[in-house]
């Protein structure tokens, strides 16, 4: 799988943001180390709280299905009036960057995509440093 397929697949699962509220919609694939790719999209509640972001959508369907090794995730997001290629990096937030160390070591890849051509990429470690894992307890 190669990051322009995942961001491909990103873009892809966000048509399926349930965004009434933001109108700001969010897609995600999660590649595993076995070689399976999970997705997700981010779903707004009218109570605010309640929400849902894509990362944790996706990594929360992994998880499900017994998956706990991951590779690499991508993700594409913006205003749903740029419905193809978005005018800004999304990063995860800072549950969903959290949610991702539970079940890695702070080496797999985060791309954040404005499209497939225009993404930068960083690891969790990066992204997350001084991370708060199980082996801080």
């Amino acid at each position: 799988m190669t990051k322009k397929e995942l961001i491909e697949i990103a873009k892809e699962a966000r048509k399926m943001a349930y965004v009434p509220y933001s109108n700001f919609s969010v897609g995600a694939a999660l590649l595993t180390k076995s070689g399976k790719v999970y997705t997700g999209c981010n779903i707004e509640n009218s109570s605010y709280p309640l929400t849902m972001c894509a990362e944790r959508t996706a990594i929360f369907k992994a998880v499900s299905e017994g998956e706990r090794d991951f590779e690499m995730i991508a993700e594409v997001g913006g205003p749903m009036t740029e419905p193809d290629a978005t005018s800004r990096y999304i990063s995860p937030c800072g549950a969903c960057r959290q949610t991702l160390a539970e079940y890695n070591d702070g080496s797999m890849t985060i791309i954040c995509a404005k499209s497939a051509d225009d993404y930068v990429e960083m690891t969790l470690a990066e992204m997350l440093p001084m991370m708060f894992t199980p082996e801080s307890l």
